[in-house]
C-alpha cells in the first residue's frame, strides 16, 4: 500500500498534469500528439494511484 506522503505527492504530481494538459488542450487542440502524450503521462499517473502499476 503507498504511504500517505506519496499518494499526496502523486496526486499533486496528477492535477499539476492535469492543469498542464488543459492548457495545452486549449491552444493545441485535444488530439494534438503533444496533448495526447500529457493524457498518457496523466493516465499513467492516475494508474499509480489507483495501484494498477507499479
Amino acid at each position: 500500500m503507498m504511504k500517505t506522503a506519496q499518494r499526496k505527492f502523486l496526486l499533486f504530481r496528477i492535477e499539476v498534469k492535469r492543469i498542464v494538459m488543459y492548457k495545452k488542450a486549449g491552444f493545441l487542440g485535444f488530439t494534438h500528439p503533444s496533448v495526447v502524450k500529457s493524457s498518457h503521462s496523466l493516465d499513467t499517473l492516475l494508474n499509480k494511484v489507483q495501484g494498477i502499476c507499479s
